[in-house]
């Protein structure tokens, strides 16, 4: 198989990123991105998509951190873009439900070349720490409009704003590794009956 790899830098006069990910990894990440939940949130995406990535960031964080964290969307949801290619032989939808204690989320995704955001999340308050909770938003808004899927985000259950994070960017990881991994039936064919994603 072609390495699933891709880089990425992205600047603007209120980011500058650079990306680099493995689709194809061990699930290892180094972030620099100056915003410390967002990180401990982008490892459960390596950790738990077994995805190789590494993300630094500098911007804007003078003003708040809105910036930084759609940037790093957006830029991931190009990398994302780079390392699949035509999509063929993937399984192209993944699904997956993720409990940590009260919590529990459910993420479907699919890698249709149609961008959609679906996101039912209450968080019970406005940050968790520092981190606006409003800004998770963002984050997946940027990504699903360069990597161009369809994204439902459900918080089924939950009290703790930071458990429920927690549970939608762990399932997102597993929902994305489905999505993403070969699918041994379908080699080199295009998961789509149109003939292409």
């Amino acid at each position: 198989m072609t390495p699933r790899t891709a880089r990425v830098e992205r600047n603007t006069l209120e980011t500058q990123i650079t990306i680099a990910i493995n689709l194809d990894g061990t699930g290892k990440a180094a972030f620099n991105t100056g915003v410390p939940f967002l990180e401990h949130m982008l490892d459960q995406i390596s950790r738990h998509g077994v995805i190789d990535m590494d993300i630094t960031c500098v911007g804007d964080l003078h003003i708040d951190a809105h910036h930084t964290v759609e940037d790093i969307g957006i830029t991931l949801g190009q990398a994302f873009t780079q390392a699949l290619g035509d999509k063929k032989g993937i399984f192209r939808y993944g699904h997956a439900y993720v409990p940590l204690d009260e919590s529990l989320s459910r993420v479907v995704i699919d890698f249709s070349g149609r961008p959609g955001l679906y996101m039912d999340v209450d968080f019970r308050r406005a940050s968790i720490g520092s981190f606006e909770t409003d800004l998770f938003y963002e984050f997946f808004q940027g990504f699903v409009n360069h990597a161009g899927v369809s994204l439902h985000i459900d918080n089924l259950k939950g009290r703790n704003a930071h458990h429920i994070a927690e549970t939608i960017f762990k399932a997102f990881g597993r929902a994305v590794r489905m999505a993403i991994s070969a699918d041994p039936r379908m080699t080199g064919v295009m998961p789509s009956t149109k003939g292409t994603l």
